[in-house]
């Protein structure tokens, strides 16, 4: 059957979107993946709109010139603040982010309307996640928390460990006391689905759990399918291929905590976006 046997483009300030590629992975076995992470410059969560905004635009760059036919910013921070501005820049490409899937989600799961987000500070003080639930939800509550600290645990590896237990109380547990607490729990950061055992320990088994990683997996589905883009087949050239700005042996060790699987450092390409 024919297709589109282009890859799809996705991109991270690290590896931490490597948990939205495992997802598309998994729901579109028929596709081909390129994956940058912008290593050399994460987080992205502590920079400002228009720095991300301007890394956003180099990395969708050397991805458009792999020849991408979509782009997904696996990263909720460059989603809050660049997504608009890549869609401008490079339509008629389609741009998909991790935040109004996810948004859509955590809305469909929610019975009392209180919603809690944990994301990076970037992606909190832009406010994203609470507009694009409340123009789902008018009279949704959202209560966001930065979770900084949640990020560099993740990066490390340290799913379930005592510190990242007493991170996970720090945060989370002012958020969840008394009756009106948040029924819904949306991981507004694609590194957060690494410690979602030692999250849902601390939160119970009552709380909704929403992973933006799935969401925007069939979110990229159904735009694929709306396009006329999907693959028929596999197609030529390897399935997954791998580019990052920094430190290609870090970024192969590492990101196999998120992507689930072995990466072989020499299928890690480093490369430069100031150059791409």
């Amino acid at each position: 059957m024919a297709g589109d046997s282009r890859p799809i483009g996705v991109f991270d300030s690290g590896m931490g979107g490597l948990t939205v590629l495992r997802a598309l992975a998994a729901r579109l076995p028929q596709e081909r993946f390129v994956y940058l992470g912008d290593t050399a410059r994460l987080p992205y969560g502590t920079k400002s709109a228009e720095t991300v905004q301007a890394y956003a635009l180099q990395a969708t760059r050397l991805l458009l010139g792999e020849g991408v036919k979509m782009v997904v910013i696996a990263c909720n921070t460059a989603s809050a603040v660049a997504l608009y501005v890549l869609q401008e820049s490079w339509d008629p490409v389609p741009v998909i982010g991790v935040i109004e899937p996810g948004a859509r989600a955590g809305v469909a799961a929610t019975k009392n309307k209180r919603i809690g987000v944990l994301a990076t500070e970037g992606t909190v003080k832009g406010g994203a996640y609470a507009r694009a639930i409340k123009e789902l939800m008018a009279d949704a509550e959202v209560i966001q928390q930065p979770c900084q600290v949640f990020v560099a645990l993740a990066e490390e590896g340290w799913a379930d460990t005592p510190a990242t237990l007493a991170t996970a109380a720090h945060y989370l547990e002012p958020l969840f006391e008394g009756a009106d607490a948040p029924d819904t729990l949306v991981l507004g950061c694609t590194h957060f689905p690494v410690l979602a055992d030692a999250i849902r320990r601390t939160i119970g088994c009552g709380v909704a759990l929403v992973d933006s990683a799935e969401t925007t997996a069939a979110a990229v589905s159904e735009a694929l399918a709306e396009g006329g883009l999907a693959a028929g087949g596999a197609g030529d050239g390897p399935r997954l291929r791998f580019f990052a700005t920094d430190s290609p042996e870090r970024f192969a060790r590492v990101g196999a905590i998120f992507l689930g699987a072995a990466i072989d450092e020499g299928d890690v390409e480093l490369v430069d976006l100031l150059k791409s």
